[in-house]
């Protein structure tokens, strides 16, 4: 699930096997993506199944948002 907050998306439920680099590539193909960010377990340093993506502009956070709102992705990146 996705949540918009200016440029700047709330995503949920993501494998805590996510890395900021998928996570950064997944929503790329949307427009420039200038930040990418998991929230993580400060203990252990696994990502907390959350983070946040900015982008340059609202016009591909809408196009994002509007893609990827209630998408589930089970597949790994290579």
């Amino acid at each position: 699930m996705a949540q918009k907050t200016g440029l700047q998306l709330f995503v949920s439920r993501l494998s805590s096997y996510t890395t900021n680099h998928e996570f950064k590539r997944l929503f790329s193909p949307f427009g420039v993506v200038t930040e990418a960010r998991l929230v993580v377990e400060p203990k252990t340093h696994r990502p907390k199944g959350f983070g946040f993506v900015t982008f340059e502009s609202e016009a591909d956070a809408g196009k994002a948002l509007k893609a990827m709102n209630g998408r589930v992705f089970s597949y790994m990146f290579s």
